[in-house]
């Protein structure tokens, strides 16, 4: 099955692991549309990438702390572009701070970017997937903490955790209708989130982690562009991570740990 539209919609593509998944995304043939919230400046120089590919892009403005109305943008960026057939909900946030000392408005600020802007945004990519009977690709970009808790970010945990679930009953829905839905979990990406302005990651850094260094945001680019291409045509409902194997470790522990003598057994 590799009818549907070749329009990819990447949310929050303005820099990092949405960057990489747009620039992928062209490089396999698809006009991609390009939300951010607040770094015009970087998503102008994602569309630069993806017509530098021969692809043509679109931007939108997409603040998911009002999902409901930021939502529209995946419709707009599908009229512009002439189609949908992949959606990535890649826009996120988070936070740092015990649950005992956080308040309700930092819980649901979370909650809303990164669960239920996804909810809403992949309604609207399904229906039109839908209504156009070619199928389609949903991929939510999550993170190991979809599965493994981290202190201190209790809101995003719940939302990355709920997110997995949110693909998984997609999946079921979707099936009879040619869409799969499937994440992409990553591990510590040398992004801006991670506080590491797309720098290259340092090798042998993280002693704690079986491949011991942050992951390059092409590496998890590159797992996005798969699960959206008809080679994934079997896969869906799956957790896909990309983690340098820092879920075998348990990341809590592993960012912790300053040598490699675990490897001794």
């Amino acid at each position: 099955m590799n009818g549907y539209d070749r329009v990819a919609v990447v949310t929050g593509a303005d820099s990092g692991i949405g960057k990489a998944a747009a620039v992928a995304l062209a490089g396999r043939g698809f006009n991609v549309g390009i939300t951010f919230r607040s770094d015009e400046e970087g998503a102008r120089g994602t569309v630069a990438e993806v017509e530098a590919a021969g692809r043509r892009a679109a931007v939108r403005r997409h603040d998911l702390t009002d999902p409901e109305a930021a939502s529209a943008a995946v419709d707009e960026l599908a009229d512009e572009l002439g189609g949908l057939g992949v959606l990535v909900n890649n826009a996120g946030t988070g936070s740092m701070r015990p649950l005992v000392d956080m308040d309700y408005g930092e819980w649901r600020e979370v909650l809303s970017v990164d669960l239920d802007g996804a909810f809403l945004c992949s309604r609207r990519a399904a229906r039109r997937m839908i209504e156009r009977g070619q199928g389609g690709r949903i991929v939510n970009v999550t993170s190991v903490h979809e599965e493994h808790p981290r202190v201190g970010a209790g809101p995003y945990c719940a939302a990355k955790g709920g997110l997995k679930m949110l693909a998984r009953v997609l999946a079921l829905e979707l099936s009879q209708y040619g869409i799969t839905v499937n994440t992409v979990a990553p591990g510590e990406i040398a992004t801006p989130m991670t506080g590491q302005h797309e720098r290259p990651p340092e090798a042998d850094s993280r002693p704690g982690y079986p491949l011991a260094r942050p992951g390059h945001a092409k590496e998890v680019g590159a797992a996005i562009a798969f699960l959206a291409g008809p080679e994934s045509s079997y896969v869906t409902g799956a957790s896909l991570f990309v983690d340098g194997g820092l879920g075998l470790m348990g990341p809590q522990a592993a960012g912790a740990l300053d040598s490699p003598k675990w490897r001794e057994g």
